[in-house]
């Protein structure tokens, strides 16, 4: 059992791939600025996280290095790529972020595109990396989160690293997963080298399988299948990934309106904390 665990304020590890303002507004950049206000007004323990992108203003947002937290290497199919980890706070509060950086991956000045408009051909090793960063740097901050809140496709890997390549990490024994769907689909598909730059202790063959074909509707349904909890954030998500999501026996919100976005949140979190597990259909 956590010492740390309380039903009523969790500890949330939360996980986005943009958060406003330091990207520009879209339907995950904005929710992820509510909900991380709220968890924060409500006096929860939180840790936020995402991708130090290149248009990123340092200066400008005050991010300064977390030097304890840096300096680990994280291989991805015998490559070492350096991690630097920076925080910030949101402007006009005392909320903070934590930024993952690496050179490669996160110096250009675009989200997922390059700037003629093209899918970024390494987006399946910057996924990799992003979602090992964050293990990685939770460990090293000695912190036991009671939920990890992950939100969008680029974070779509944590939940089965969690639950196969890092399961037997204290931190994580007890903690659950709940993976947020939004309108965000593309129609390129990922590397399929994507398995290889996967792979690593506990995490292989079946469970890599999956990743051969690696379109948006896979990587979302196996980040569904590793998570104990659903949010379906937008009005507009793929009817696939719907139909999908509401066949697994598992927690699922559907679109949280504005009116009732505190209530309907706090309540699903609970509603998870207090379930079985239902992984890997």
């Amino acid at each position: 059992m956590l010492m740390n665990r309380n039903f009523q304020k969790p500890c949330v590890l939360f996980v986005s791939q943009e958060i406003f303002p330091f990207v520009s507004e879209s339907e995950i950049s904005i929710t992820s600025r509510q909900l991380i206000q709220f968890l924060y007004e409500c006096n929860m323990e939180i840790r936020a996280f995402m991708p130090r992108y290149g248009m990123i203003n340092e200066r400008k947002y005050n991010l300064h290095d977390v030097i304890r937290l840096s300096g680990v290497n994280i291989i991805i199919n015998d490559g070492d790529h350096p991690l630097f980890v920076k925080v910030a706070s949101i402007p006009n509060t005392r909320m903070q972020v934590y930024f993952t950086d690496n050179e490669e991956f996160f110096s250009r000045k675009t989200l997922y595109h390059d700037e003629a408009g093209n899918f970024c051909p390494d987006n399946d090793e910057r996924m990799v990396f992003y979602a090992r960063s964050v293990v990685e740097t939770v460990k090293n901050l000695k912190w036991i989160p009671d939920i990890i809140h992950c939100h969008g496709w680029f974070t779509s890997l944590l939940p089965v690293m969690i639950r196969k390549a890092f399961v037997h990490e204290p931190q994580f024994a007890e903690t659950k997963i709940i993976y947020s769907v939004y309108n965000d689909e593309f129609s390129e598909t990922l590397n399929r080298d994507l398995p290889l730059k996967l792979k690593m202790d506990g995490l292989d063959g079946e469970d890599i399988k999956p990743y051969r074909n690696p379109t948006y509707s896979r990587i979302i349904k196996e980040a569904i299948n590793w998570s104990d909890g659903i949010i379906l954030v937008s009005d507009k998500i793929n009817r696939d990934i719907v139909r999908f999501s509401s066949g697994t026996n598992k927690p699922l919100l559907e679109n949280p309106t504005a009116d009732g976005f505190i209530d309907a949140y706090y309540t699903f979190y609970n509603e998870v904390l207090e379930g079985e597990a239902v992984l890997g259909e």
